[in-house]
């Protein structure tokens, strides 16, 4: 235990050193990412609603290849999921609400 114990600056400096650079990769997507809409942005929003939009219309969500429309579908079950465990978390339990 006492070795142990002694090894523990340096373990904890190879762990330092091993997540800075994700650390770094991560706070830089997250700037990025995890930033609110600003008005600027809202003529993009209204665009790309009303070319969702447009697609449903016309029926061109037919021609989006396979691969993508794989990918957008992960997308929807991982949203579905993360509301779900929301859900649990919010009502307290997995099944049914406490009444």
């Amino acid at each position: 235990m006492s070795k142990l114990i002694a090894q523990a600056p340096v373990l904890a400096a190879r762990l330092a050193a091993e997540a800075k650079p994700r650390l770094e990769t991560f706070v830089k997507y997250a700037k990025v990412e995890l930033t609110p809409p600003t008005l600027g942005d809202i003529p993009e929003i209204r665009n790309g609603i009303s070319r969702l939009v447009n697609g449903a219309r016309t029926g061109r969500w037919k021609e989006t290849p396979v691969k993508e429309a794989w990918l957008n579908t992960l997308v929807t079950i991982e949203v579905l999921c993360w509301f779900y465990v929301g859900e649990c978390i919010g009502k307290r339990h997995i099944v049914g609400y406490d009444v």
